[in-house]
């Protein structure tokens, strides 16, 4: 008799880190049967930020190629080389989608078992997750469309720029106001500079409200950043 292989199902769950500070957007969180199998065997790790989740379908964190391929499906908020990460290789196999050779670099060498998904399910769930924004708070989404506006404009290039990252900043509640900022964007680029020369680092720190539209504060955030030289408007670092 052949052997019966259990079809489990993908569910991918936007999340807000804790440590938001070491990525402020949402992790993208893989649950297997509903259950989040790898905080078990990886409990400080994070799934791969929303940021990777945009593009082409083949460049997507969790996509599955011709080729078999190996992943990090959870970090630390360090580095993988610091404090270990999880891996697991993902491969396509007929109609199914094999997550397998699981690897832990972590201080706890317990891996998941080989898990096996329908491929049309499979397939489905990361196109909804990519697509998915009802997990976004005002200042996610003023950040996702400032930073859409900002890289269509051109505007950096136009002054030797590169816009490096544009970022949500939220409130952290359990600290005192003096060393803490209100919510809003961050938005960080760099001044095109020649060999041997030192790199010019700028930042804009800008405010999002509650109970103004999203749409009216990304108009109001990119009016000022567009109404002169950023390198003049921005607060430089090195």
């Amino acid at each position: 008799m052949a052997e019966h292989l259990t079809i489990s199902t993908l569910t991918l769950q936007h999340r807000i880190p804790d440590d938001w500070a070491a990525d402020p957007w949402a992790e993208v969180r893989p649950l297997l049967d509903g259950v989040d199998v790898l905080k078990e065997v990886h409990p400080e790790g994070l799934g791969h930020s929303c940021r990777y989740w945009s593009g082409p379908a083949e460049s997507w964190p969790l996509a599955v190629t011709e080729e078999p391929r190996r992943v990090m499906i959870t970090k630390p908020t360090c580095t993988a080389g610091c404090c270990g990460a999880l891996y697991v290789t993902i491969r396509r196999e007929g109609d199914q989608v094999i997550w397998e050779s699981w690897e832990n670099t972590s201080n706890i060498t317990a891996v998941p078992a080989d898990v096996r998904f329908d491929s049309a399910q499979y397939e489905a769930e990361l196109a909804r997750a990519a697509a998915d924004r009802s997990w976004e708070e005002p200042v996610d989404t003023v950040a996702r469309l400032l930073e859409q506006t900002l890289t269509d404009s051109g505007w950096f290039e136009r002054w030797g720029c590169v816009l490096t990252s544009v970022s949500p900043r939220r409130e952290e509640p359990d600290l005192p106001e003096e060393i803490t900022s209100a919510q809003g964007v961050d938005v960080h680029f760099h001044q095109v500079r020649g060999p041997g020369e030192p790199t010019d680092f700028y930042q804009y720190e800008l405010f999002v409200t509650r109970d103004h539209p999203v749409e009216e504060q990304v108009q109001r955030l990119t009016d000022r950043i567009l109404a002169d030289d950023p390198r003049k408007t921005a607060e430089m670092h090195r």
